[in-house]
């Protein structure tokens, strides 16, 4: 390990005093004593089993389950979507496991709307009242396998990447560290758009109030209005943990938001025109966080005023021929990030595209992520996408096309001659499709089988 912990070492599964608030909401909050009673209560309504999904809503409910698991010795599985169909695939790859929930039925998501999906089996549905039991901080081996994060299907097939309490424990010291400068001594509250399954929602917005002095809402709101109301639980101003379609959503809505101490955001590239309206509106730093399900989080950039990135104390960036690979002090070993990256004299970096979104054409080359940050970049457009077909035409050549939500006053012909200023004309979108939104899931990605559906109806 690049860490420097020993064998058998172990650390607490939360920290702080019993009286201190770590969740709340608008019926008040929840203390430390209270959560950890809770945490011993549903401990024992477990199952004998080594893997549970958690599958729970309530962020709360979600983050005494995830210390729930951890207390049997168990391992949650964060499947990369809540649908039946990922709930399952997991589950046939991890034998002997069980979900855990706090609905009747399983939840399954189909984007922000539930399905009422029936429970799958070996549901263990937490009791409207959280059972209390006594009992003491517990203690978590460093090297104890507490989750495995699924990939959200962006690049391909999910993949499992495990993660131990070392990485979880380092990782979120240098979070608390990160946003240590947005907020006094005071406890943070933070309210959270994403889901806790998604391993950005589990390091803002579950393992920041277990390891710090942080207090978590228990909503996951969606609408802004739901947002702004979530946001006014707060007892101070809080952190809001959110997603570029989030972020744009409130921005254009006009909906009025408390005080806040910032904003952070990831999941997806922020605009640099979209942060700097969010902090013109909202009156406070909008700032970036970058990392992946593979790496946890590990750099930091305000969008608004800067391009490049800043990592994290104590990690590096390492350009080889297949992308990039991360060092740092909560990463067992090196690990392989797709991204290109160009790092300067200081160790900052800035994204040059993905190996695997980089295309030649006419013996030039260059990123479909490049390419679509220009096309948002373009005023008017309020989404999109840029892409190649699969399949080559008649010459030969792989086809460009765009996907775009954009204003009606902006029409095809003024958005290729706003591209044509940046992008060489090989590369301009061959055809563009307008569409109502994109089909984003509820962390603001674009899973590659949602694009190709998208794109195999305007082909040819």
């Amino acid at each position: 390990m690049e860490g420097l912990h020993g064998a058998g070492e172990s650390r607490p599964l939360v920290e702080g005093n019993p009286s201190r608030v770590i969740a709340f909401d608008g019926n008040g909050v929840v203390t430390l004593a209270t959560f950890l009673a809770h945490v011993h209560g549903v401990a024992a309504l477990l199952p004998d089993a080594p893997f549970a999904l958690n599958l729970c809503e309530d962020r709360y409910r979600f983050l005494v389950a995830f210390c729930a698991v951890a207390l049997r010795g168990q391992t949650t599985l964060l499947p990369p979507a809540r649908t039946r169909g990922a709930i399952d695939d997991v589950r046939a790859r991890h034998a002997h496991s069980y979900c855990i929930g706090d609905r009747d039925d399983c939840g399954c998501d189909a984007g922000h709307a539930v399905t009422h999906a029936p429970a799958p089996p070996h549901y263990v549905r937490l009791p409207d009242l959280l059972p209390a039991l006594d009992g003491s901080v517990p203690d978590v081996a460093l090297d104890a396998l507490v989750a495995i994060g699924f990939t959200s299907g962006s690049t391909g097939v999910p993949g499992a990447n495990p993660k131990t309490w070392a990485t979880f424990h380092t990782g979120t010291l240098q979070n608390l560290a990160a946003l240590a400068d947005l907020h006094g001594e005071a406890t943070l509250p933070v309210v959270a758009t994403v889901p806790p399954q998604h391993m950005y929602g589990m390091e803002l917005s579950v393992l920041l109030p277990l390891l710090g002095n942080v207090a978590v809402h228990g909503a996951r709101p969606f609408f802004p209005e739901d947002i702004a109301a979530a946001l006014r639980d707060a007892p101070r101003p809080p952190l809001l943990v959110t997603t570029p379609v989030h972020l744009r959503s409130l921005v254009e809505s006009g909906v009025s938001l408390p005080p806040l101490a910032a904003i952070v955001t990831a999941t997806a590239p922020l605009p640099q025109a979209l942060a700097a309206a969010a902090e013109a509106r909202f009156g406070c730093e909008v700032r970036e966080l970058f990392g992946s399900t593979e790496t946890c989080i590990f750099a930091r950039r305000r969008t608004a005023h800067e391009q490049g990135w800043t990592p994290f104390d104590g990690v590096r960036l390492q350009p080889v021929p297949d992308g990039t690979l991360v060092h740092a002090p909560h990463l067992p070993e090196p690990r392989l990030l797709a991204d290109i990256v160009e790092l300067d004299a200081a160790g900052r970096f800035e994204l040059r595209g993905r190996q695997a979104d980089m295309i030649e054409i006419a013996g030039k080359r260059a990123s479909l992520a490049d390419l679509t940050r220009r096309l948002l970049a373009i005023v008017g457009v309020r989404d999109g996408v840029i892409c190649q077909c699969d399949a080559p035409g008649a010459t030969g050549v792989r086809r460009i096309f765009a996907a775009v939500v954009a204003d009606s006053a902006l029409d095809d012909a003024a958005l290729l001659d706003a591209l044509r200023a940046d992008v060489d004309p090989v590369f301009l979108p061959r055809r563009i499709r307008r569409i109502d939104a994109l089909p984003r899931n509820e962390t603001g990605k674009l899973p590659r089988a949602a694009l190709e559906a998208l794109f195999d109806t305007d082909s040819n």
